[in-house]
Formats: C-alpha cells, structure tokens, sequence
C-alpha cells in the first residue's frame, strides 16, 4: 500500500509528529511529502493519504492548506483512505479546538475518501469542535501545550490502529 505523509515541513511539532508518525506506521513505508513544493494531483499516487493539519487560531486551517484546497476541489479521491492528524489547543481554544482536522476529512470526504483514523475523545476538554463526531475525532487529535505526556502514547495506538485496518 502505498502511503503518503503529506505536511508542511516549515512546521515544528506537526512535523515532529509527523517523524513520529512514520516511524508508527513505518510497514507502510510512508514517503514524506511537503505541501509547499507539491501539486495535489500527486495524492494520485498513494492508497493512504496521512495529512497533518494542525489548527491556527479560531479553528483556521493554516494559510498553506487553506491555499492548497482549491486546488484540491477538482480531484477525485474516491478509492484513496484519508488519516488526518492535527495538534490543537483546548484550553486556550475550548470552542473550536483541532478544528482543522475537521474541516479536511470533511474536505477529504467530499472529494470521495474513505476517512480513517478515528480517535476517542476521551481525556479531552473542550467546548466544541468540528473534528467531532458523535464521541469520535476525525482523527488524531492532540494537545502538546497542555496534555504532553499523552502525545507519544495517542500516537503509536493511532498507528497500530491505522496498520491493523490497513
């Protein structure tokens, strides 16, 4: 299965866990990828599309995936499988905490992707977001300003689990 972890490489802790999260899923043989210096059309290539989109400000997608979308909206995504992981604030940000990642997978599955991932939203506080659904994330969600000594352990059972479905 070919597998892409597609982020922006300029970021710092999303592109920590991106590394972290290749070494998780490392049998899929996951080829990094920089959304700055990339045309969408390359999400062609790949079976699992694992997009790091962490959330700015008011639940905003950063400026380089809020520029890359457009592009996007024309693609045909039906038969690929999205992972989406994103890092977010709930304290600071309670009303539309790790709202990006929301806003992708429903992106994603718009353009025909199978969303996967899902996480628990156990050990979370927070007032509203639109990674939500029923008591699931989107995705993997996490908070390294406030809870990070959950970071590692949230990421290798989002792997495992990623591995196991596929």
């Amino acid at each position: 299965m070919k597998t892409a972890i597609i982020y922006s490489f300029k970021t710092t802790r999303t592109r920590a866990v991106a590394e972290a999260i290749a070494v998780g899923v490392s049998g899929l043989s996951p080829e990094m990828i920089d959304i700055d210096n990339v045309h969408p059309e390359v999400l062609f290539n790949y079976d699992l599309i694992i997009a790091g989109v962490p959330t700015w400000f008011d639940g905003e997608l950063p400026f380089y995936w809020d520029e890359w979308m457009p592009e996007l909206e024309t693609l045909d995504l039906t038969g690929k499988k999205v992972a989406v992981f994103g890092l977010g604030d709930q304290l600071k940000y309670p009303e539309n905490f790790a709202d990006a990642v929301g806003i992708f997978a429903d992106f994603a599955g718009k353009l025909g992707a199978e969303i996967v991932g899902k996480t628990s939203i156990e050990g979370f506080s927070f007032n509203s977001s639109k990674a939500v659904r029923g008591n699931q994330f989107l995705g993997l969600v996490l908070d390294d300003d406030n809870q990070p000594e959950l970071t590692a352990n949230r990421i290798e059972n989002w792997c495992s689990a990623l591995v196991e479905k596929m």
